[in-house]
């Protein structure tokens, strides 16, 4: 019998956990926004972070980009206070001391522009005479709040945190709030990309032993 499986992106909003039960009353969670049965996210994205957010009833899929030995690009487009300089792009690009734990090089770059982002709600406390900037990370890795604290441990604290990519699938312009399914060019991006994560896995086993 074919698997009626569903692939879908969520453009999370603020202060929406990532799950479809709530811890205490009145949290606002996927149930508010997301009516399709038996699906499930891909990882986490932080209540107080937004963005894209990734769900389906492919328990394998589930499990092969939720486990971290199988390392996927994940882009975040980070709002911090002050504008970092060049040694704190370099620290974040070449890895960074968070909880007895050194981060993976990761792709750090200064925007030159604001991005084209949604206005947050409530939106970010401003500090009078402290400056903002935005910065755009590609990571591999995903721990717990690892973005805030890489940015904190620089110096530069994150106000607001939005994740634009995961691999090849973009948020784009999917409207906060709202959920679509993938295309089939979606779809091809994501297989392909597992595929090529499976081979490369299995040539590093291969070389250890």
């Amino acid at each position: 019998m074919a698997h009626n499986f569903r692939y879908l992106i969520f453009h999370k909003p603020y202060g929406v956990l990532s799950q479809f039960t709530q811890e205490t009353p009145n949290q606002s969670t996927l149930k508010d926004y997301i009516d399709v049965p038996d699906v499930y996210p891909v990882g986490r994205l932080d209540w107080d972070s937004e963005g894209l957010l990734l769900l389906t009833n492919d328990g394998k899929l589930q499990h092969r980009l939720s486990d971290p030995r199988f390392g996927h690009q994940r882009t975040y487009w980070v709002q911090v206070e002050r504008i970092p300089d060049a040694d704190a792009i370099t620290k974040l690009q070449t890895g960074v001391e968070i909880q007895n734990y050194c981060t993976r090089p990761a792709q750090v770059r200064l925007l030159s522009a604001d991005p084209p982002v949604c206005d947050r709600h409530p939106p970010i406390r401003f500090r009078k005479n402290v400056p903002t900037a935005w910065l755009e990370l590609t990571l591999t890795e995903g721990k717990n709040r690892q973005v805030r604290r890489m940015t904190a441990a620089v110096g530069f604290p994150t106000l607001r945190l939005i994740r634009v990519s995961i691999g090849q699938i973009r948020l784009d312009s999917l409207p906060l709030g709202q959920w679509r399914d993938l295309d089939t060019s979606e779809l091809q991006l994501l297989h392909q990309f597992l595929k090529q994560n499976s081979q490369s896995r299995i040539q590093k086993l291969a070389k250890r032993t």
